[in-house]
């Protein structure tokens, strides 16, 4: 079954989808002009139903199976590392075509589920980094076609509060949600998830991965820049003055992010002392808008999704000015922070639910898709 799932990915092959009463009869062309042997695979005909949820917005390669009642199967990935520097969106967009295969079939393995009985295919959208999403987003129609099942596009930010919400029990919180690519303060109000502040240049995660690249800094395979700064930084004893940048809701961490390389390279502390004065402002001004927003819509709640959510020292500051206004303190489990399939998998079937689809003609990429412009009728607040 694998295996004929493989030759729908290869690129050079062009598929021609005949419906057939209990199965569907495919036609793998080998580019050449000629067809393989049509080849038959049943239709779902199992009891629970399974979503396989793909997210490949950056540089991860996720793919997950969870069941239509929230249950994750599964929840495989693979990420691409560059030599050096940051994020080559052709490079990585390669290594998930290359990676691919092998993710979709850890995916089943761990699940014990077999493809037909996939019932939903759901893919990251956007927002994200063009080629990238490109390549999720043929993965998934192939094989959404091939196993003749609905297709739902993803808003990949939507996905970050949701699996948040699945995973905590939070039901209406204030969201906060920061990450390589994304820092945003989010309440639902009116159908959507509204933006009460934001980045206004660069996000939190890059922030510090820029920072961690610029000092010499090296990540390792499970610990990303993030981690090795934190890591750090609980070192650090001495605070180094950093510029403090809230303009109204939203942030400005570029003058931030420069003043800590220039601290570190003229010597105004240790590498650990400034690890630790660059969490501390920033994160004091993510706490501040956090809290702003709290108070402002008065909602239960506080959650903190996103892979820089791993952070202790951030979990710590929120977790305080949640007890404040009498909210409970929610933060997403590490498994689930940075980009992952199972938050794409769930998020398609809370919008499949509430009657979403996406037709395959209308199932190209948006790569500044913004939170706020997503409808999302399956949340009550």
């Amino acid at each position: 079954m694998l295996t004929e799932l493989r030759n729908v990915l290869t690129p050079r092959n062009r598929i021609t989808f005949l419906k057939a009463k209990n199965s569907v009869i495919i036609h793998v062309s080998n580019g050449r002009g000629c067809c393989e042997e049509p080849k038959k695979l049943p239709v779902n005909n199992s009891v629970r139903s399974y979503c396989l949820g793909i997210e490949s917005t950056a540089d991860d390669f996720g793919v997950a199976i969870v069941s239509f009642e929230g249950k994750v199967l599964s929840n495989a990935n693979d990420a691409y590392m560059p030599k050096e520097g940051g994020i080559h969106p052709r490079e990585a967009a390669r290594h998930h075509a290359e990676v691919a295969e092998n993710v979709l079939a850890e995916a089943f393995e761990k699940a014990a589920v077999k493809p037909r009985d996939i019932s939903l295919v759901a893919f990251s959208q956007g927002p994200g980094l063009g080629p990238c999403l490109r390549t999720g987003a043929t993965a998934a129609r192939a094989l959404a076609s091939y196993l003749d099942v609905p297709l739902v596009g993803v808003n990949h930010c939507v996905g970050h509060i949701e699996i948040g919400k699945l995973a905590t029990g939070a039901k209406d919180p204030v969201t906060l949600y920061v990450s390589g690519g994304n820092t945003i303060v989010s309440a639902f109000e009116a159908g959507r998830y509204r933006i009460f502040g934001e980045t206004l240049d660069i996000a939190m995660g890059n922030c510090l991965d820029v920072f961690a690249r610029a000092v010499g800094l090296k990540q390792r395979s499970g610990a990303p820049f993030g981690a090795v700064v934190e890591e750090l930084a609980r070192k650090g004893e001495n605070f180094v003055s950093l510029p403090y940048t809230v303009k109204g809701m939203d942030l400005s961490f570029s003058g931030l992010l420069t003043a800590a390389v220039q601290a570190f390279q003229s010597k105004k502390g240790s590498l650990e002392d400034v690890c630790f004065s660059l969490q501390e402002v920033a994160f004091s001004m993510l706490t501040e808008v956090t809290e702003r927003a709290l108070a402002h819509t008065e909602k239960p709640e506080v959650l903190l999704t996103g892979g820089v959510a791993a952070n202790r020292k951030l979990q710590s500051m929120l977790e305080v000015i949640a007890e404040e206004h009498d909210a409970r303190f929610c933060v997403v489990p590490r498994g689930l922070a940075a980009d992952n399939g199972a938050m794409i998998a769930w998020t398609g079937i809370l919008a499949y639910k509430s009657g979403i689809s996406t037709p395959i003609e209308k199932s190209y990429v948006n790569v500044k898709w913004r939170l706020e412009e997503v409808y999302a009728p399956w949340v009550e607040g």
